[in-house]
């Protein structure tokens, strides 16, 4: 058997609808690249990538996988059975496209169906900042969104890269926490209704043949936003 050389396998989903930039976001965290072709997703595709979470002085090595789901209707019905194995979930709407805005409700009735638990860590991401002049979103109104939803908004842009790792870090930093919290908790009340990978790192996670591309350098996640 293959040794295990991280400590946590985390999973992230991307969600939201089609040509908000959920692919690009993924390539420009694992690659720091910015693709100006790119065809919608067809079903679900992930990317891979090494992490260091440091907590209490401690560091903890992530293998962080990162889900990339197809925002086109006809293919909810698969993507929404990778939503139960996911322990944190990004959010992300165009700001220069009110619908994709609108529709930011129909993905958290999504992800409060199917995900795992009733409130799941979740990251909503205001996406394509860099076009600040076609804006019809203000960060004000997606505030007071998030605010409803008592989720954090970040504005990100996939073509500069801005606040991208920061909505990742975020996001990791939110999930990393409540595994403290289980992990420090010795009743079995405390684990029910949570994904096996919160409480069980020794198990090596599931690849597919092909998906996305191991990105192996270790880049250094501190505790806390710096947003």
């Amino acid at each position: 058997m293959a040794s295990i050389d991280y400590d946590y396998l985390i999973k992230f989903l991307t969600v939201g609808d089609s040509g908000v930039g959920k692919t690009s976001f993924l390539y420009q965290y694992t690659d720091g690249v910015f693709h100006t072709k790119f065809i919608s997703t067809v079903g679900i595709d992930f990317r891979e990538k090494r992490v260091l979470y440091t907590s209490n002085g401690i560091n903890h090595r992530i293998h962080l996988q990162l889900w990339d789901t197809a925002g086109q209707e006809r293919f909810r019905s698969l993507t929404t059975a990778f939503y139960r194995d996911s322990m944190g979930f990004i959010l992300i709407f165009d700001i220069t496209n009110e619908q994709s805005f609108l529709d930011v409700q129909n993905w958290m009735e999504q992800l409060r169906l199917h995900a795992y638990c009733d409130d799941p860590d979740i990251i909503l991401c205001g996406n394509k900042a860099d076009l600040d002049h076609k804006r019809v979103i203000s960060e004000t109104r997606a505030k007071a969104l998030a605010d409803k939803y008592q989720i954090e908004y970040i504005e990100t842009s996939a073509f500069t890269g801005h606040n991208v790792k920061m909505a990742i870090e975020l996001l990791l930093d939110k999930v990393m926490k409540r595994i403290e919290t289980i992990v420090l908790s010795s009743t079995i009340q405390a684990r029910r209704g949570v994904p096996k990978l919160f409480v069980d790192t020794k198990n090596p996670p599931i690849r597919l043949d092909g998906g996305g591309t191991t990105v192996s350098d270790e880049d250094h996640v501190p505790t806390g936003c710096r947003c």
